[in-house]
């Protein structure tokens, strides 16, 4: 039998959280991002869950070659756009579209053949101040890309610092839409501003915030940029990630638990070993009190989390055996909960998951 951990992916809730983030901004196309082997779910997986999108964007070349070997025929956005020259001929065989977001990448369009007519995103910083030309330099750069004649269509873009909080003391929405509309000014083309904070207050932004393309990342996958909680948003859960007990000691008063003897019990407790540990994922920095689901009873973590396997209070579960099946994160506890006890976010949980972990696919409310 394989060790009795496993991650289960959520189809239906991918597509149920697509469906949420088109009812936000309904003006708009969306860019399904799929970076990060799609946020820990599967490249494939992802590609299924949002079938619906308009487009998928992601960082990596060789991938979005391989969205395309996989049957993806819609558009495809590189997010960093190109590395090298050499990546040039990929965009116009595989009709890529591509960011270019520094002087370099427009050299390489210049200089290399491209074969077919390319698209591209123009990219502005407007105050996030990482990739991306200054408002007083972008519209030199989209007229050097416009002289390109095998560039056909160019989309300006941004990427908001503090989309998951609107009046942020040091840069807003606000302000970054009219650096962008300075930059931008009459220029040609669509836009692209919203990731999933732009997407989740396109409500409260209204006109203030026109997009003709939005890119939602973490919201696509039931988690949320900070702020108001994803089942506020009407967001589900797309990794459950779930294990089972697997040893159970009681201790007294006065003993301690883990490495580091870092827990100490008041009193009498019962105390479970999960099958899971930092090696498959889970943070190591997960401090005592961290939720955890055991037989549907909510309780917690105690002790540190070892490579291996991790320690959790049995004691409100009266019939807590091994097997016992356990909910690390996901169906019915909520992915940035557990991130935000162990002070991380969710995308960070969700990218970490360790390539020896079981990936299956399955409803939510079943066992995967």
């Amino acid at each position: 039998m394989p060790r009795p951990l496993s991650a289960t992916i959520h189809l239906e809730s991918m597509q149920h959280n697509l469906q949420r983030a088109r009812a936000a901004a309904p003006q708009a196309k969306i860019w399904a991002v799929v970076k990060a082997n799609a946020y820990g779910h599967g490249l494939e997986r992802g590609m299924r869950g949002f079938a619906q999108a308009d487009g998928l964007a992601l960082v990596e070349t060789e991938n979005a070659v391989r969205l395309r070997d996989s049957g993806w025929i819609k558009p495809i956005l590189l997010l960093e756009g190109i590395f090298d020259a050499s990546d040039v001929p990929l965009l116009a065989e595989h009709n890529i579209n591509s960011a270019v977001h520094n002087i370099e990448q427009i050299k390489m369009l210049e200089y290399t053949r491209h074969y077919r007519p390319i698209d591209v995103h123009l990219k502005m910083n407007t105050g996030m101040n990482r990739l991306g030309f200054r408002p007083d330099d972008y519209a030199a750069a989209y007229k050097r890309l416009r002289a390109i004649p095998d560039v056909r269509h160019i989309t300006h873009m941004t990427h908001f610092a503090n989309a998951d909080e609107l009046e942020h003391p040091r840069l807003t929405i606000a302000e970054q839409v009219r650096r962008f509309r300075f930059g931008a000014g009459e220029l040609p083309g669509e836009r692209s501003l919203s990731n999933s904070g732009g997407v989740l207050h396109q409500a409260e932004l209204g006109d203030a915030l026109s997009n003709d393309w939005v890119r939602p990342g973490i919201m696509l996958y039931g988690g949320t940029p900070g702020g108001r909680s994803a089942q506020d948003y009407g967001l589900r859960p797309t990794m459950t990630l779930r294990s089972e007990i697997i040893g159970i000691q009681r201790i007294e008063a006065g003993d301690t638990v883990g490495y580091g003897s870092r827990f100490e019990a008041t009193g009498p407790m019962t105390v479970g070993v999960v099958a899971c540990g930092y090696a498959d994922g889970y943070p190591r920095h997960a401090p005592h009190g961290t939720p955890v689901i055991v037989d549907g009873v909510r309780t917690t973590l105690v002790g540190r989390v070892s490579m291996d396997m991790m320690t959790v209070d049995l004691t409100p579960i009266a019939n807590a055996r091994v097997g016992s099946r356990v909910t690390l994160w996901g169906d019915g506890l909520p992915i940035d909960e557990v991130a935000q006890a162990a002070g991380t976010i969710g995308y960070e949980l969700m990218c970490a998951l360790a390539g020896r972990v079981r990936v299956l696919e399955g409803r939510m409310g079943t066992d995967g």
